[in-house]
């Protein structure tokens, strides 16, 4: 069950078809039209990041930001084109900062923006301030095969 508040509509690359794409989910959302993978983007805050990122069946990409912060609102339409063509393989996952004192403590966010993969709800690489689309790219694609290489492993 899903709450419908807590979900984005997000438009398929593949079809352009518009779909809802919940918080939370078992899976990985794929277009209803098309049946291709969907972009995973959601919000979270205290009370909903347990449901949200720690129990995501794919890694995280965890951007914790501000909506005073310059660089965070440069590096947000970035992230979002990032989870597009990594859709299927990465959950991005926005947590303001000053709306989530706990989270912010818990990573020890300092400096913002601060990029997270979590994998498992645990850290497997950190990233602070902006950068090109280019180098997060080339940065989730190192965290993306740490992980595969560490689920080969086990």
């Amino acid at each position: 069950m899903t709450d419908t508040a807590s979900s984005t509509i997000i438009a398929c690359d593949a079809c352009g078809k518009k779909n809802r794409v919940p918080a939370a989910a078992a899976g990985t959302p794929t277009c209803g039209n098309c049946g291709e993978k969907v972009a995973w983007i959601a919000d979270a805050d205290d009370q909903s990041f347990a449901q949200i990122v720690d129990a995501a069946k794919v890694p995280v990409l965890l951007d914790l930001w501000a909506p005073w912060c310059g660089p965070c609102r440069m590096v947000s339409p970035a992230l979002e084109s990032l989870a597009h063509k990594n859709a299927g393989a990465v959950k991005l996952v926005k947590v303001n900062v000053d709306d989530a004192p706990q989270i912010s403590q818990r990573f020890q966010a300092q400096s913002i923006p601060m990029l997270v993969v979590l994998n498992d709800g645990k850290a497997i690489d950190t990233q602070i301030g902006a950068a090109s689309e280019g180098a997060m790219q080339v940065w989730l694609a190192r965290c993306l095969a740490t992980i595969k290489a560490r689920a080969a492993a086990s």
